[in-house]
């Protein structure tokens, strides 16, 4: 529920998709929607040009009589992905984003499982057609972004959306006339696992979508351009990245790869960022790892003093005294959005101290993903800032520490999982959704994320443990890039202490001159987590030789 002490940002009412492109195109229909890279050539794409797109490509499913239908899409982020998102979601049928990392079994699965008819998919996903084709009878086309002649059912995309304009130029209104009344039906309906017989499927309506734009934007805002990165088939790309963008008419930069995010920003100079906050961490430690390198290292800190204190005073110069860093990152940076899990709080210090807000927020598939953000001017970086205002927040199963599970009830909660009432119900009663990731709420009505139900380590003495919250600490060491915290268990199975497993950066160990690295490590992790009571302490720890396996997101799999 709103809080009346706060200062909301103004943000236009809509009630579907339509509408808020319609509006789109009224207010900024000349304006950069898209940019990306066609090999080398960059292409922009305007606000009315893209609605024309989705215009056709709708038509075109018109005529193959799939506008009521479940369409699913699976591949890389392009401008092509988008418009089969948008078109969908103005249409009467329900959009299924297909994990890009799923293999051709987890893929059946999902397919199986939504009830998909049509198939989106690029070109490296070629390779599985003819076993979808054998498993999956229901899916009547499919429609490959690279496919250059149509064989049989499976059509090329170019093809299509041609024969989707002329027959819109012919005055078809089969798509265009559609209008939603009713937007508590399923819109959207997003996998959050494919990888068993019974995958979960997330089903969102134009409502919870909507409000997550409309309440979301009230809380946090964005500017003119955005490098998007995440993937498309995950919610907090999709909506609280994608629509929320859309609806604030800004540019949308579409990022080519994750190994060119630096180069891109460069190359696209955009003003704000969603990111995971692992990404957020390779930046902060490459700032002062080059800064050491350079021999800049205290200067760095110096000026980072001097800005603190000038600020106080009312002056701000960070844009001029941080100017190289800023020029790293394209030079207008000024926002980076983060959520996936809670960031250390020094890394929000850093970069407000630098002139780019780092702004943490919170959310689940389940709730259309976004629960809370934190405001530019109202920025703990330790939380994950005010719940929107379309929310109510309670905490069940509180601990004797104060933690408790966080439920959610409001416009943004789910309708449930597909064909799955029995999961449905252990996770939403009354319109409550339990989240099961654990919380509080601080003196300043500002949101607190402790860590996962599922991740909780109960030690024998009865402490509940959240590694996340000491994962941060052992994050601090600059030549650990990744770290977990788990269980050690006695003979008889109780977790009696606390392990750290890692990864090192092997350059910044060589670089740090560390020879007896595991001693070091031992030290160091201590050093980092004495303020931590002493059952939190870390009794062992354990050198990976490879990365940790993660999800599309960046997000370890534990």
């Amino acid at each position: 529920m709103k809080n009346e002490n706060l200062k909301y940002y103004e943000v236009t009412k809509i009630n579907t998709i339509k509408e808020m492109l319609d509006l789109a195109v009224k207010e900024a229909g000349d304006k950069t929607a898209f940019e990306y890279k066609n090999k080398k050539e960059i292409v922009k794409v305007s606000y009315k040009e893209f609605k024309n797109d989705t215009n056709y490509l709708g038509t075109a499913l018109s005529t193959i009589d799939m506008l009521k239908n479940h369409i699913a899409v699976v591949g890389d982020n392009s401008y092509n992905w988008l418009t089969v998102y948008l078109t969908v979601l103005q249409s009467d049928g329900v959009l299924v984003p297909v994990d890009k990392e799923l293999t051709c079994e987890e893929i059946i699965n999902v397919l199986r499982n939504s009830d998909s008819e049509v198939l989106f998919y690029s070109n490296k996903f070629e390779k599985y057609i003819e076993e979808l084709k054998k498993e999956l009878p229901k899916i009547k086309y499919y429609i490959g972004f690279e496919q250059k002649e149509d064989k049989e059912n499976i059509l090329s995309y170019d093809k299509f959306m041609e024969k989707g304009k002329k027959e819109y130029e012919g005055g078809n209104t089969s798509f265009t006339s559609i209008e939603h009344k009713d937007t508590n039906v399923l819109k959207l309906l997003v996998y959050t696992s494919g990888t068993t017989d019974e995958p979960k499927g997330v089903m969102l309506s134009e409502h919870n979508l909507v409000s997550c734009v409309y309440y979301g934007l009230q809380v946090s805002t964005v500017y003119t351009k955005c490098l998007s990165v995440l993937p498309y088939h995950h919610t907090y790309e999709a909506v609280a990245g994608i629509l929320v963008a859309l609806h604030k008419h800004v540019t949308i930069c579409i990022n080519d790869s994750l190994k060119n995010v630096l180069k891109n920003l460069q190359l696209y100079k955009p003003d704000y960022i969603y990111l995971v906050p692992a990404f957020a961490e390779v930046f902060y430690k490459s700032i002062w790892a080059n800064a050491k390198k350079t021999g800049k290292e205290t200067g760095l800190k110096i000026l980072i003093k001097v800005s603190d204190a000038l600020r106080k005073i009312g002056i701000d110069k960070r844009k001029t005294l941080f100017k190289s860093i800023h020029e790293a990152f394209g030079g207008n940076l000024r926002k980076i959005v983060v959520g996936g899990a809670p960031i250390r709080p020094e890394l929000g210090k850093f970069f407000d101290s630098i002139g780019i807000n780092l702004i943490n927020g919170y959310g689940i598939t389940e709730c259309s993903p976004l629960v809370s953000a934190n405001m530019d001017d109202f920025n703990d970086p330790s939380t994950v800032g005010i719940v929107l205002p379309c929310c109510e927040i309670k905490f069940e199963n509180v601990t004797p520490e104060g933690d408790g599970e966080i439920c959610v009830k409001g416009d943004i909660v789910m309708m449930g999982y597909y064909k799955d009432p029995v999961r449905t119900e252990k996770v939403l009663k009354d319109g409550w959704f339990n989240t099961e990731d654990y919380g509080r709420m601080n003196e300043h009505g500002q949101l607190i994320i402790n860590g996962r139900k599922k991740n909780v380590i109960v030690l024998s003495n009865g402490k509940n443990i959240y590694p996340e919250e000491i994962e941060n600490y052992v994050l601090r060491i600059p030549y650990i890039s990744e770290a977990i915290v788990k269980g050690v268990k006695n003979n008889v199975g109780q977790e009696v202490a606390l392990c750290a497993e890692v990864f090192l950066n092997k350059e910044k160990v060589e670089e740090l001159e560390i020879e007896n690295v595991e001693e070091t490590l031992k030290k160091d992790i201590a050093k980092v987590t004495k303020e931590l009571p002493l059952y939190k302490h870390i009794a062992d720890v354990e050198i990976r030789k490879t990365e940790f396996n993660k999800t599309t997101t960046n997000k370890i799999k534990r």
